[in-house]
């Protein structure tokens, strides 16, 4: 493989259920929360999980994860 193929793919193990051999792309902007105070607890930052794709999502969270 050449450099820029493994750069990409480094450290990416693939899903058990899609056996995706790339990164999935999540091409969503928002996401759901379970009521108004995990909603409310996500933007305050106390608990982890994605809330808005501009602030925090899937794809962006693997980019930082693999640095």
């Amino acid at each position: 493989m050449k450099l820029e193929t493994l750069a990409l793919h480094h450290a990416y193990k693939s899903e058990a259920t899609t056996r995706a051999a790339a990164v999935p792309i999540y091409q969503t902007t928002s996401f759901t929360f379970d009521d108004t105070q995990h909603g409310a607890d996500l933007f305050d930052l106390k608990v982890q999980g994605n809330i808005y794709t501009r602030i925090m999502n899937p794809d962006i969270n693997l980019t930082i994860s693999n640095s």
